[in-house]
């Protein structure tokens, strides 16, 4: 897995050049939302002093940005577009991103929505109890240690934007991956997962709204798939690396 960078370019640009500098980036920004490397990109101005913007933008990795966007036939263009308000630039550098992130209170997170530790609680013992007895996925977990099902609950109250207990207690993220190592999961198990899970989720009693299912789900399908790589044969144990957070409606980019 590739973490990826932020690249922050402020720039300060006097009152009269404002509106051909817009211009000038929404033209530059085809450029970027063309390439491979760009995730995304915003050019937010400041309230309390207009003549100051800062670009953000999220690269799959610095040596794409500077190896490969830089590289590719994109750049000339983008490049013809801003080079009148290079020297206006004030900073240009690549950041890594931390394991302090968040949601504000402004938004509840997929944890809190779906009822907490009791509620996430409630989901494994009763997917557990339903698993063991599967004849698809019941030989996975023939030694099924007692803690699991609490130990899943921990891992998706993390993923779902609740404290850090799973790390703190269990593991990272790579100490989850490494449980699926070697195990061999097939096409149908994850499929028979991911459907005694969702039966579990509606016998729990965790919400049914749209949003929150749709968010249930694309998790569900990003993590068992996940699973399903790191326990095909060869599979290595990844380097440690955070957890991933889920929220409404984006999945955590994931390469190989």
């Amino acid at each position: 897995m590739t973490t990826q960078t932020v690249e922050y370019i402020r720039y300060r640009i006097p009152e009269d050049r404002s509106a051909e500098f817009l211009a000038a980036y929404t033209r530059a920004a085809r450029q970027l939302a063309a390439s491979e490397h760009c995730v995304s990109y915003e050019l937010a101005r400041c309230e309390e002093d207009f003549a100051h913007y800062v670009l953000r933008i999220v690269w799959t990795s610095t040596e794409d940005h500077l190896e490969g966007f830089r590289q590719s036939e994109l750049f000339p263009g983008f490049l013809a577009e801003i080079r009148p308000y290079v020297g206006a630039i004030d900073e240009m550098r690549h950041y890594k991103p931390t394991t302090v992130r968040g949601l504000g209170a402004a938004e509840p997170t997929l944890y809190e929505w779906a009822g907490g530790a009791e509620a996430l609680g409630r989901l494994t013992a009763v997917f557990y109890a339903h698993v063991v007895k599967d004849d698809l996925l019941g030989p996975l977990f023939a030694e099924l240690p007692a803690e699991h099902a609490e130990h899943v609950a921990l891992w998706l109250g993390e993923v779902l934007g609740g404290p850090p207990a799973y790390s703190e207690q269990v593991g990272g993220h790579s100490h989850m991956v490494a449980r699926h190592i070697g195990k061999g999961i097939t096409e149908a198990q994850r499929r028979r997962w991911v459907n005694l899970m969702h039966d579990a989720a509606d016998e729990a009693g965790l919400p049914t709204d749209a949003e929150f299912r749709s968010a249930f789900a694309a998790y569900v399908e990003w993590g068992t798939r996940l699973a399903v790589t790191f326990s095909a044969p060869g599979a290595d144990r990844p380097d440690e690396q955070p957890v991933p957070v889920w929220g409404w409606g984006a999945a955590p980019p994931y390469r190989a």
